[in-house]
């Protein structure tokens, strides 16, 4: 960016110096003066840097009043000037070789004086010089006489004065010292370089010279920067080959081999001897880097180097020359476009994305036909006809199916219902073949797992027919439900609990959430309920729940903890004494509330003579006479009902 200089000019502050001036006669009449101070500073140098003191320097007290150039916009923000002390300081970093010098009015408002302020931004040297170009070549027929001299491009430096560019020097490549630079001022102050033929040149011993040449400007340290000069040396020759043509075009099938020809170029030369024999070859700096294709230096025959690939570069621009063979070559160029042929030699390509939340290769079993699954995206780098990809689908059970709108894009549908306790997961391949001549095919794998929904109920397992001494005491374990449930995960862990049944005695019983294992909560009471059921529930902790019920029947088994009890508890009955032996005097009731069987006792008490016998007893029982309590044995009556 070009420095700039914004001096006030009279005509630019003129309405300014107009106004000035008449408030200056109006306050001060007597002591309007104008003055001018001059500061320097340092470009590159931190934003808020002291430039210096107006008061200082002038000797006039503020506060002032400042006026810059109206077109110089941006003064007050590279400067930042006090206008109570004075000070003025850095608003930015100054750069020198963007602006060197700022001048602006400063006016006393106490005392009416008019300050002339100016900054000068001074150089540094913080530019190395540098060259237009990193090479220069040159050709010098080893005829050349000692002191002819050629120009190379003066480097530049953004600094000036002695900081700029003040001497040039070859550092290296100067074999036998046949140059030598001089360097020449010119009336515009810059300094150009010369490259003088100090040493006779020989071709044969020394061809080319690489010279590598530095600028130095007068900084300390002084900085520089380089370039090469190639230098050339040859034959002196006159005439330089012309092709057939100035541009040539051919094609070639991309599935070429290396070797095969594709075209040849023709160039003649008016020359003789050596220096009409032609030798073609490719510009490598200017076209072909990669060497994709060759050409032969005696026939002009272009082939094929390289394999070609028409998805990487359908039309190859090959710069060709001829050169002659003297000793100083003359040489042409001629341009070349080879246009590659694509044939189908690239495979499709397939992309796939999963449409569920986690983005992985799973479909939940509640999917409803017409569901997304994955997203299939397919492309070929080949051309034409090449391109078209079709998309199929193999395995799945046929549970899924494809639907796309361009053949492009594909989408993995949901084609019938899933049931991941039937199938876990399914493993589909997805085959992408291309309409080439003969069609690429290329196929993916996945294996697409079914997540689990809550859709089974937990299943109790075997039947239950428990039964339990009627004296267990509270906490005995009774038996232990199983259930299983056909979810996986939380879908399957399952919950028991018994349910509140009225009339069931379900009360007297209380089961393991977790384990399932049933045992007493109260004492419980064959008497009361021989046979007592209580209804179980199995929930999952799926959302929402699912629960099974079963109803089990604990059969309890009698101890003997009742005795038996005389309904009535007193009988009277009176017998004649002429009755015969095996009368039935009196029948007796009992209630028992066990299965246990009854021995009757009768015990006779006061009586003479005579003798009493229980019949009708149940054959189970055993019947005994209790005479003067002694137990006596007595016949079967044949009395059935006491």
């Amino acid at each position: 960016m070009p420095r700039r200089t914004l001096p006030l000019t009279w005509a630019a502050m003129a309405p300014t110096w107009t106004l000035l001036a008449f408030l200056s006669l109006l306050l001060h009449p007597a002591n309007t003066q104008s003055h001018e101070v001059t500061f320097q500073t340092e470009e590159e140098q931190a934003a808020g840097t002291y430039i210096g003191n107006i008061v200082e320097a002038s000797g006039i007290t503020g506060p002032f009043y400042l006026s810059p150039d109206p077109s110089d916009t941006e003064l007050l923000q590279h400067l930042s000037i006090d206008e109570n002390t004075g000070v003025i300081r850095s608003g930015i970093r100054l750069d020198r070789e963007t602006r060197d010098f700022y001048e602006l009015l400063a006016v006393s408002t106490s005392l009416g004086q008019v300050v002339t302020v100016k900054v000068q931004v001074l150089d540094i040297n913080d530019n190395s010089p540098s060259f237009p170009q990193n090479l220069y070549e040159l050709e010098l027929s080893e005829s050349t006489p000692i002191g002819v001299k050629r120009n190379i491009d003066e480097a530049q430096d953004a600094d000036e004065g002695v900081l700029g560019v003040q001497r040039y020097e070859i550092n290296s490549g100067n074999v036998g010292n046949a140059f030598r630079l001089d360097a020449r001022r010119g009336g515009d102050g810059v300094l150009y370089p010369e490259l003088v033929v100090s040493n006779a040149l020989d071709k044969e011993t020394t061809p080319e010279y690489n010279l590598i040449i530095y600028a130095y400007d007068g900084g300390t340290p002084p900085r520089s920067g380089s370039t090469t000069v190639r230098v050339r040396v040859g034959d002196v020759n006159d005439n330089q080959p012309i092709f057939t043509q100035s541009r040539y075009s051919a094609e070639v099938l991309e599935n070429a081999t290396v070797g095969t020809s594709v075209l040849d170029v023709t160039a003649s030369d008016q020359d003789e001897g050596q220096n009409g024999v032609i030798i073609y070859g490719i510009d490598r700096r200017q076209s072909d880097p990669e060497e994709m294709f060759a050409i032969n230096s005696e026939t002009g025959v272009i082939s094929v180097n390289k394999p070609l690939d028409f998805e990487d570069r359908s039309v190859h621009e090959l710069i060709v020359y001829a050169r002659d063979n003297g000793t100083q070559p003359e040489r042409t160029t001629a341009f070349v476009s080879v246009n590659v042929i694509d044939v189908n030699d690239n495979l499709p390509t397939i992309d796939i994305t999963f449409l569920n939340e986690n983005q992985s290769a799973s479909v939940s079993e509640g999917a409803e036909p017409g569901d997304f699954v994955a997203r299939i995206s397919v492309s070929d780098s080949d051309n034409g006809e090449n391109v078209n990809v079709n998309v199929t689908l193999e395995g799945g059970d046929g549970r899924f199916g494809l639907t796309t709108q361009d053949n492009i894009i594909y989408l993995v549908v949901v084609a019938r219902p899933l049931d991941r306790e039937v199938v876990p997961n399914y493993q589909i391949r997805v085959i992408a073949q291309d309409s080439g001549a003969p069609p690429l095919t290329v196929d993916r794998t996945i294996t697409l797992e079914v997540t689990d929904i809550n859709d089974n109920a937990p299943e109790f397992v075997g039947s239950y027919a428990p039964s339990l001494s009627e004296a267990a005491p509270i906490g005995t374990s009774v038996f232990q439900i199983t259930a299983r449930d056909r979810d996986i995960g939380i879908n399957a862990e399952i919950t028991f609990s018994i349910l509140s049944t009225p009339g069931t005695h379900s009360d007297w019983f209380t089961v393991d959430p977790a384990s399932g294992l049933i045992t007493t909560r109260a004492i419980v009471d064959r008497e009361i309920d021989p046979a007592p059921r209580i209804t179980i529930d199995a929930t999952d902790r799926g959302t929402p729940a699912l629960s099974s019920t079963i109803q089990v029947t604990i059969t309890l088994l009698d101890f003997n903890d009742n005795e038996p009890i005389f309904n009535p508890t007193f009988y009277n009955a009176t017998v004649s004494e002429a009755e015969d032996v095996g009368h039935c005097i009196v029948q007796v009731r009992v209630e028992l509330h066990s299965p246990y069987r009854v021995t009757f006792q009768v015990c006779l008490r006061g009586i003479r003579g005579g003798q009493v016998s229980p019949s009708g007893l149940e054959d189970d029982c055993l019947p005994v006479l209790c005479w003067a309590d002694m137990p006596v044995a007595f016949a079967r009556s044949q009395c059935r009902d006491w």
